[in-house]
């Protein structure tokens, strides 16, 4: 005897019908799509019970975008690195031609982050055009 999850109840009624091959198969995605229902049986009782199904989907072009802002994120923290340690030379110079090469390389770093900055808002724009809606 099956017992239905989260009640006491005994599944004693059993129904037969038939369906047609595109249902079947539409009910099957949905099946593979949902990970906390495991049967095509449980799947039409959360059906017939007005149950949530949960459906997990996948975007596989979502996976460039995370390694190009994976790409961003790395190349920022070296570059926050970098100003970190010309920061610290910079305090550590004595000579005012010291300090303005340190000042430079300063400047190159930022300009840098600049241009990493610019690329992420390019991603998160081009992101925002395909998952947020239009107004």
């Amino acid at each position: 005897m099956e017992r239905n999850r989260g009640e006491s109840k005994l599944l004693k009624c059993r129904i037969h019908t038939r369906i047609t091959k595109d249902k079947y198969d539409e009910l099957n995605k949905l099946l593979q799509q949902s990970r906390s229902i495991h049967s095509l049986s449980e799947l039409l009782r959360h059906i017939l019970d007005n149950r949530k199904i949960i459906v997990h989907s996948y975007d596989a072009s979502f996976d460039k975008v995370m390694a190009e802002l994976s790409a961003i994120r790395t190349e920022l923290h070296a570059i926050g690195v970098n100003i970190n340690q010309v920061t610290h030379k910079f305090h550590m110079e004595d000579l005012p031609e010291g300090r303005l090469f340190q000042a430079l390389e300063l400047v190159k770093l930022y300009q840098q982050t600049d241009l990493k900055v610019s690329e992420l808002f390019s991603v998160i724009a081009k992101l925002s055009e395909k998952w947020l809606p239009r107004s």
